[in-house]
């Protein structure tokens, strides 16, 4: 062990007011010592000093300031005009990844543990009938793209510390799923320490600190980091198609959503649905002051929510789903520019141990979490462009164990998709009244 380098990060932790994190030291196995220096080398203090006097001390709340109006979207074609121009798009789309030019991104930093499922949650069963886990279904879509167009679509997944190592031996076990293993690109997001209202960090084993994924924000980061966006450019690649994992309906490289977003020569862009009803819990994306930007749930005002226009729709009914498409120079020139996203914090329970070494489960939330969102990159888009899609064909998200968002409804959602699919072939095909097939159904992507 390096005894200087040891003494001089003593002194930055002891400036910093963090000595309890070395309370145990004189306990650990060498090991175990490295183990928690090399993870105090990689934490930014600056950073969480200011992440606690913004969010913490001030509880600073996101309400946006500022002028919000309506985005203009690309709405279902339903006239002639509009079927044209989609037509138009999907050529774009098409042509850009039978030349190569398209990858595939997806967000799987997180576990199953809210839907009682030890491992990843890109393990978690999902296919109706087969039970392939949504890690299948996704690479057996780009599989059927790569044969539909004879190409080969790169896959970049971003897990995190936490499931990393699982991730990677899962798909060394299941042969990436007839994927090329030299086209799936697995790396890691940073993490960061959560706090307690004081500003002290958890340690969550005693030559451990507590620390969370720095949030989707931190995917644009991950990929310079881990030289994703030099594999990009070596390839020639030049536009990203980003998804989250737990998308059982996600349509992974839309030829109409990528012809678009080229067209208009967008820099980033997103997918949105219509939202059910004013209160669903859904962030949605405006215009703020002049720029495309997501407001958050919780930011927006009452007012805002139930407002309508003359019409008779929802003023701010654009739902926004984490679906976009990004330049990769976009990306390339945010970190040119050292763009930083804002973080956003969210009270939770930590777990962590005592003074005396003692697992402590809280029954309320005792700490700070801190997380980036992708989202937040839209702003400094020169352009973008939103298109609306119909969720009942691209959007149904395992998020809990029980009720809306969960396996069962994205089960029905999957199995109401394939018995559509059967319907337009010609087959004959029963749905209740609430437009659910009757009986099961799988169709393999």
């Amino acid at each position: 062990m390096d005894h200087e380098k040891l003494k001089q990060l003593r002194e930055t932790v002891k400036k910093y007011n963090q000595e309890h994190v070395f309370r145990f030291w004189n306990e650990l196995t060498e090991t175990s010592q490295n183990k928690l220096i090399n993870q105090l080398e990689a934490i930014d203090f600056d950073l969480m000093v200011e992440l606690k006097k913004k969010y913490i001390d001030k509880s600073e709340t996101r309400l946006f300031k500022g002028e919000l109006e309506p985005p203009s979207i690309i709405s279902i074609p339903h006239t002639d005009k509009q079927k044209q121009q989609a037509e138009q798009a999907k050529k774009a789309g098409e042509k850009l990844l039978t030349s190569g030019k398209v990858a595939a991104l997806l967000v799987a930093g997180g576990q199953g543990t809210r839907l009682g499922f030890k491992g990843p949650k890109g393990m978690f069963p999902a296919g109706p009938i087969s039970g392939k886990s949504l890690f299948q279904l996704h690479a057996e879509k780009i599989m059927a793209l790569n044969r539909k167009y004879n190409i080969t679509i790169a896959w970049y997944i971003m897990t995190s510390e936490t499931n990393f190592n699982e991730t990677v031996e899962y798909f060394k076990k299941n042969d990436y799923f007839g994927l090329a293993p030299d086209d799936v690109f697995l790396f890691v997001q940073k993490m960061i320490p959560a706090m307690d209202k004081s500003g002290y960090f958890f340690l969550d084993a005693k030559d451990h600190i507590f620390v969370n994924p720095n949030g989707h924000g931190g995917t644009l980061f991950a990929l310079r980091d881990n030289g994703c966006l030099e594999d990009m450019s070596r390839r020639g690649i030049e536009e990203i198609f980003y998804f989250q994992v737990d998308n059982v309906l996600i349509k992974i490289c839309d030829p109409y959503f990528i012809g678009y977003h080229y067209l208009a020569e967008a820099e980033m862009s997103a997918k949105v649905v219509s939202k059910k009803d004013p209160l669903e819990k859904v962030g949605i994306i405006g215009k703020l002051d002049g720029k495309i930007t997501v407001i958050e749930y919780s930011d927006l005002p009452d007012e805002d929510k139930k407002a309508r226009l003359p019409n008779g729709d929802l003023k701010y009914r654009a739902g926004s789903i984490a679906i976009h498409t990004i330049k990769r120079k976009f990306i390339e020139r945010l970190m040119q520019e050292r763009i930083q996203l804002p973080y956003h914090v969210a009270h939770k329970k930590i777990p962590y141990i005592d003074e005396n070494g003692n697992k402590i489960e809280p029954d309320a939330p005792n700490g700070y979490k801190f997380e980036m969102f992708i989202f937040d990159a839209l702003p400094h888009a020169k352009n973008s462009i939103i298109m609306e899609i119909d969720r009942k064909n691209e959007f149904s998200p395992i998020k809990n164990a029980t009720g809306s968002n969960s396996q069962a409804t994205a089960k029905q959602a999957l199995m109401n998709y394939h018995g559509r699919m059967l319907q337009q072939a010609g087959f004959e095909v029963q749905f209740d009244k609430q437009g659910n097939l009757i009986g099961e159904l799988e169709i393999s992507p």
